[in-house]
């Protein structure tokens, strides 16, 4: 099996368990900042199971992927999970039954891992009946159902980015940086609506982000994507934005409600600053990604943003994971960089330091 370049520095599952109860309590100044891996390769997705195993995505950006969707090892491998035939996908093969550019991916409250594979390869277009999310039961590493999404969904150049799980609704939400839009999917009926395309919510602002000094002007929407702790709230913005914004949950499966109103149900909730990605803490507070600033940060019940850690080794924050315990991982894909980043990608994790 193909390794992915990657030197593993911090992985066993007592090492993460030790400071489970930490997260909770993450305060600025007393913070810090643990490398977990790195890789030649760029990673966007990350989650991580109910024991500590870490799994990553690397999207079909370049010829330089090794494959869609890895397991960091113990030993410093990353192997193509959860099978090498699934990440063999290539023009004329299957794409209901291949990976072919995953981007995100979540563990559900049964250790359960969902894989968002929007099937837009280097951003091309998207390849038809490819769009999935694909669920692989951690117990013994086998799919065991593959949801797909008609072309009024997911439309030509859609990019399904991220996912949350929210198995006592049975409802899954997904974003779609691409186009602009929320996409709900109703597990037991199967069904899936597509949401808020109209709205400026989804849509990326009229404005020129600064990363790593430069500035970055694509426009990218709805991206970023969290659920609160009681399921209630959805939060969400686009990646060229820096505005948060939420919306019931309840709204959102309500399918008597018309697209205008559901549209006047979303909310404004924070001016939280550009963010690739999202997540609800253990302590309710909504974790973000700081492209501007280097950053992790979190945005209070009130709206109110502060700053948990900057470092310069912070570049890109792109996704969130939970671990055991609550705590906090991410990943650094760098993109602003391009091809030749100046540094390896990053999955860091989040510790209180000693008081």
């Amino acid at each position: 099996m193909r390794r992915a370049g990657v030197v593993l520095l911090i992985l066993s599952v007592s090492s993460a368990s030790s400071y489970a109860t930490r997260e909770a309590g993450l305060e600025p100044k007393a913070t810090r900042l643990v490398e977990v891996a790195t890789s030649e390769r760029r990673w966007t997705g990350i989650a991580v199971s109910h024991e500590g195993r870490i799994f990553v995505n690397y999207p079909l950006w370049s010829e330089s992927q090794p494959f869609a969707v890895g397991e960091v090892e113990p030993g410093g491998s990353v192997q193509a999970y959860p099978s090498q035939a699934l990440n063999s996908w290539q023009p004329g093969k299957s794409p209901r039954e291949h990976f072919i550019c995953v981007q995100a991916m979540y563990v559900d409250a049964h250790n359960q891992l969902w894989i968002l594979d929007p099937a837009n390869p280097r951003f091309q277009g998207v390849v038809e009946g490819g769009p999935k999310l694909v669920v692989v039961d951690l117990s013994n590493d086998a799919v065991t159902r593959t949801y797909g999404f008609d072309p009024e969904i997911v439309r030509p150049d859609s990019y399904l980015n991220d996912v949350r799980v929210d198995l006592d609704s049975g409802t899954v939400y997904m974003t779609d940086s691409g186009n602009g839009a929320l996409v709900v999917l109703d597990l037991a009926a199967g069904r899936a609506r597509r949401l808020l395309g109209d709205h400026p919510s989804t849509h990326a602002e009229d404005i020129v982000l600064t990363i790593g000094g430069l500035p970055w002007g694509a426009k990218v929407h709805a991206d970023g994507i969290a659920l609160s702790n009681d399921g209630r709230w959805l939060y969400y913005q686009a990646l060229t934005g820096r505005t948060m914004y939420r919306i019931a949950t309840s709204d959102l499966r309500n399918e008597r409600l018309s697209s205008q109103d559901i549209g006047s149900r979303v909310q404004k909730f924070a001016e939280s600053g550009a963010s690739d990605g999202l997540v609800c803490g253990p302590d309710g507070r909504v974790y973000i990604s700081a492209l501007e600033h280097d950053a992790i940060r979190r945005v209070g019940r009130d709206g109110t943003v502060e700053t948990v850690i900057q470092d310069d080794r912070i570049s890109w924050p792109d996704s969130f994971a939970l671990g055991p315990g609550g705590v906090l991982y991410f990943t650094t894909a760098r993109i602003h960089e391009g091809d030749q980043p100046s540094r390896p990608f990053a999955i860091y994790r989040l510790e209180r330091t000693q008081q």
